[in-house]
């Protein structure tokens, strides 16, 4: 069974340049491009409501609020792994000192 297609940003940006920009309808650029008249839809309504020029980032480019969200919780995963070793040493050297 073969995998699902994968288009390009810069083609998905084409298509709908062609429905947008030239005036083109769905179906006849869904023709052209040889894809469905669903697919051009959802990248149409993809793009129309992209406010900050993330359109069709693909799979795993993440946005650079995402990206810091990822960043922040590895921080705090690992800021959490650091005090409770200190804990740890600390109960120990407690028990040492007695």
């Amino acid at each position: 069974m073969a995998g699902r297609k994968r288009y390009t940003k810069e083609f998905k940006l084409d298509a709908v340049s062609l429905v947008l920009d030239q005036g083109h309808t769905r179906s006849e650029v869904a023709r052209m491009l040889d894809v469905s008249q669903q697919i051009i839809g959802r990248w149409v309504k993809e793009f129309q409501q992209d406010d900050d020029g993330h359109a069709f980032r693909g799979n795993g480019k993440l946005t650079p609020e995402q990206a810091e969200i990822r960043k922040l919780k590895a921080q705090v995963k690992q800021l959490e792994m650091d005090k409770r070793i200190l804990k740890e040493a600390s109960v120990f050297f407690a028990k040492e000192m007695k």
